[in-house]
């Protein structure tokens, strides 16, 4: 049972709007300032781009040159045309600006709800959204997307965790959309109140907005009683709803109607086998306001081979594994934090938090893991935490194949936030590697 009839085509028919969409694009695109000076200058006929087979003439779009067409040098259509802006200015640089027209909106609505109706949220459901609205597309783009479907929807925002509470409590809400890493410190609250989360009517969890284990996916699913579903987005490709589990919760169904995907070596940027871990690069293929071609959107993840026995042959897509340019290289070995994250959440001592802090001794860098321990396992025994110390350390080396130095804090006693966790603090300086 499908939300739209897109989500049961066949491969060839998928494939048939795809190249038909990408044509169309291309065209599109050729009227912005930008697109047009690029193919200019790399000799790229619109024309020429008949198919999918033709995707590879495109020039790659990255954030630099987002930052570098602001404010609407991207823009295909007049601005008086637009009814809405987002902007990101991830965590440097200037802002990245994507604007929608009113259709862009509807469309983008349909596809939130269509992520929605999948994991079986319907009309009679009630939503709280727990994104921050305003410039971040997680706010709005949620939002619409569940009324939508036609749910009563709660527009929370982020943060105020004790008002989040009383709102899950009082209108019997059945449906969230929640950071995961603000997931688990709301836990900690409730516990604080007194409260058990499984007391709520809460059955689904929408949890994306920052890259995470099927550790603290099944950490939050035994806290609140819940189904969790991994989502994608990206403010570039509008946010929210470009990707989302189905009810299998193995890898992310990418909604192919509306974005071309492919994988890439991040240093060759020649495409990756089916199954291998490269960067996605994403094409819009409905987007009439400010279209953005083979966009490199540095996460890394990979295309799960096989067919899915939901039935939708939109190719999935792995969790995000990070950014290619969030790797760490310590004593020459590369190190991604969510293989620290993978460890310890499936270490049952292990609490809600913890904190990996880069450090310069000499010459040489070091890594150090402070990692909160449950309050019933913080114990005055050295020996007991000695142990806990001891083992931590040797599953963190097993996985990184370096030897980090893990110090174990108290439950609560490491920085909180409400918005998405700070995991790693650089403190070795200008200059590092």
């Amino acid at each position: 049972m499908y939300f739209d009839p897109v989500e049961g085509l066949d491969r060839q028919s998928l494939e048939e709007i795809q190249s038909e969409r990408l044509r169309d694009i291309v065209r599109q695109a050729a009227c912005s300032p930008f697109y047009s000076r690029v193919f200019q200058e790399q000799g790229v006929d619109p024309l020429d781009v008949r198919g999918l087979s033709d995707l590879a003439l495109l020039p790659l779009t990255s954030k630099e040159d987002l930052r570098a067409s602001y404010p609407d040098k991207m823009l295909c259509r007049p601005i008086s045309e637009m009814v809405r802006l987002h902007a990101s200015s991830g965590t440097t640089g200037a802002a990245t600006v994507v604007f929608h027209t009113a259709k862009d909106l509807r469309t983008w609505a349909d596809l939130v709800a269509r992520c929605f109706y999948m994991v079986g949220v319907r009309p009679h459901d009630v939503f709280q959204n727990m994104s921050g609205y305003g410039l971040f597309t997680g706010g709005l783009g949620i939002h619409y997307g569940a009324e939508r479907l036609g749910c009563l929807t709660i527009p929370a925002g982020a943060g105020n965790s004790k008002r989040q509470i009383k709102l899950l409590q009082d209108f019997q809400v059945t449906t969230i959309h929640i950071i995961p890493s603000y997931a688990l410190h709301l836990a900690t609250v409730f516990e604080g109140l007194g409260l058990d989360p499984r007391d709520l009517f809460l059955k689904t969890a929408l949890i994306g907005a920052e890259p995470h284990t099927e550790e603290v996916r099944r950490r939050i699913e035994g806290i609140y009683g819940l189904k969790a579903y991994n989502s994608y987005g990206l403010s570039e490709m509008n946010g929210p709803g470009v990707a989302f589990e189905c009810p299998e919760q193995h890898g992310m169904h990418l909604w192919e109607d509306a974005f071309l995907p492919e994988i890439v070596d991040p240093a060759t940027l020649q495409p990756m086998a089916e199954g291998q871990v490269g960067e996605l690069v994403l094409t819009t293929l409905t987007r009439e306001g400010m279209p953005i071609l083979r966009y490199r959107t540095r996460d890394l993840t990979r295309f799960l081979p096989g067919p899915c026995p939901c039935g939708r042959v939109h190719r999935r897509i792995d969790r995000i594994l990070g950014r290619s340019d969030d790797m760490i290289i310590i004593k020459g070995v590369n190190i991604f934090p969510m293989q620290v994250e993978r460890v310890l959440m499936g270490i049952p001592e292990v609490g809600q938090n913890y904190l990996i802090i880069l450090e310069r001794k000499g010459f040489l860098d070091q890594i150090k893991v402070k990692v909160e321990v449950k309050s019933e396992f913080f114990v005055e025994d050295m020996r007991v935490l000695k142990g806990l110390q001891d083992r931590i350390t040797g599953l963190l080396r097993d996985e990184l194949l370096i030897t980090p130095k893990v110090e174990l804090v108290e439950a609560k006693s490491l920085p909180q936030s409400e918005g998405k966790a700070q995991r790693v603090m650089d403190l070795r300086g200008e200059g590092h590697g």
